[in-house]
């Protein structure tokens, strides 16, 4: 995809940002593009990530891993969670808005003894409490709104979590094969690097060579065989990044794939900007997050208002009324109604400042929210500029790697004929190791930049709608994502 093509994301992402500084509602804001640029990309293919995009790389090796990830990461149990924390704190919140019914049943043996004789009593009661506080300003309703909205957040962050970790397992599998193929091909460089000192040796004894030329390729050789080490380390490093990701034990884990050769790129392009904030779980978080200060808020603000409590009482009690000015013994039903109001009068300024507080505290989600926004169309413009760099570098990656094989080899030959000089050789013999090596690299930069679009475009992720006035979805089972 040529890169040109992505530069109306960062320009679209300014002007989603300005939509939203231009509006502070506790509702979603969404930014739309204008008419004339919708019209020019009616026309461009579009082709978001499905859900399962890993699957586009034709890896079953890598779909299990995936699928392991999935269930195994211990990050992402502790953010499903989170979720079913984040659950049942809105239901508590919820449970404000209705009112509240208790039953309370108590006995009370008295008994006493004078000059004047003894008494003895028995006082017992059986009772349905109901209290309500009626919710004129909204308050309850405001907390129950900034409950859902955390809800919300937490499960787009949930899901964040996931969408990293399936990037980072196809990630690091892939360094994994290609750091394999880079150790095939070092080997094969020490094989070729053996060879020519068998064959400068060889010239040696035939008095066409040197001592310095024998030990100057002596020296190439031990160099291409130090090298070996190393990327078995990083290999058994990579391994084990890959263990972790999956909640495994690194000891004796292992992939069987030993080659990219058999890998493809999903075939992914993005659609309308405004399209992108609706399929970025990162995105959401902010958004939801800052609906929920924006509930928050309003919630310090009717605290500026005056409280109404109803409490009702009602059952059987012995006495049947016991009062501080009349009792009247036996058993019989009982009523007891009140209500209360509570408005402060004086308190330092704590309500105000809880007002200041909150408010800050919204600007500051709303700063956040328009940093994931650009943030969202950078990792896109990104990635679309790295695969542009990437397709405009592969004829000639792959033509550098051809001529420096030819030139080692026609090199080679004429060393070996005497036809050619033992420097020629060496440069030739350099370039070509370097080549194979940067081809490997480049093959993996294609792989993990499809990778980076993948991720920077929702891998397949879409925001849900939940009404913020509607009871919470139902919780989930424990320790599943």
């Amino acid at each position: 995809m040529a890169h040109g093509s992505a530069r109306p994301y960062l320009m679209l992402g300014l002007l989603a940002v300005a939509l939203v500084a231009c509006s502070a509602q506790p509702t979603r804001v969404v930014a739309t593009a204008p008419e004339e640029l919708e019209w020019a990309q009616r026309d461009a293919v579009t082709a978001w990530p499905e859900r399962d995009w890993f699957r586009g790389f034709g890896s079953p090796e890598l779909d299990g891993l995936i699928m392991q990830a999935s269930q195994g990461n211990l990050d992402l149990q502790a953010a499903a969670e989170r979720v079913i924390q984040a659950d049942a704190r809105g239901r508590q919140v919820h449970a404000a808005i209705l009112p509240s019914l208790e039953a309370d049943a108590n006995a009370n043996y008295l008994a006493g003894h004078s000059s004047n004789g003894s008494l003895h009593e028995t006082d017992w009661s059986a009772l349905l409490s109901a209290s309500y506080e009626v919710d004129f300003w909204g308050r309850n309703r405001a907390k129950a709104g900034a409950a859902t909205y955390l809800g919300l957040a937490s499960r787009a962050d949930r899901d964040t979590l996931r969408l990293t970790t399936e990037a980072g397992v196809a990630s690091t599998y892939f360094e994994i094969i290609s750091l394999r193929e880079r150790l095939a091909t070092a080997r094969a460089n020490v094989d070729s690097a053996q060879q020519l000192l068998g064959i400068v040796q060889a010239q040696l004894k035939a008095g066409y060579a040197s001592p310095v030329e024998v030990a100057t390729q002596s020296a190439a050789l031990a160099s291409l065989q130090a090298a070996i080490p190393e990327l078995e380390q990083t290999q058994t490093r990579a391994l084990t990044a890959l263990a972790l990701l999956l909640g495994r034990s690194p000891e004796h884990f292992d992939v069987t794939a030993q080659s990219l050769e058999a890998l493809h790129e999903p075939a992914v392009a993005p659609g309308l900007p405004a399209e992108l904030l609706r399929r970025r779980p990162d995105v959401a978080v902010a958004e939801a997050n800052l609906a929920a200060a924006h509930a928050d808020l309003q919630v310090v603000r009717t605290a500026l208002f005056p409280s109404l409590t109803l409490t009702a009482a009602g059952g059987l009690q012995n006495p049947a009324l016991n009062a501080a000015v009349n009792t009247l013994s036996g058993v019989g039903p009982t009523l007891n109604l009140g209500a209360a109001l509570a408005q402060a009068v004086f308190d330092g300024g704590r309500l105000r400042a809880q007002q200041l507080e909150a408010g800050s505290r919204e600007q500051e989600l709303l700063a956040n929210y328009r940093a994931s926004i650009l943030a969202a169309l950078v990792d896109v413009e990104n990635s679309l500029a790295g695969i542009a760099r990437l397709d405009a570098a592969r004829s000639a990656q792959q033509e550098v790697l051809t001529q420096s094989e030819r030139a080692f080899e026609g090199a080679r030959v004429r060393y070996q004929k005497g036809y050619g000089d033992f420097l020629s050789v060496l440069a030739a013999q350099r370039a070509v190791y370097a080549a194979r090596d940067q081809y490997n690299q480049y093959r993996l930069a294609r792989l993990q930049a499809s990778v980076s679009l993948c991720k920077a475009l929702g891998g397949g992720w879409q925001i849900e709608q939940i009404d913020p006035s509607s009871t919470l979805p139902a919780a989930e089972s424990p320790g599943r994502p």
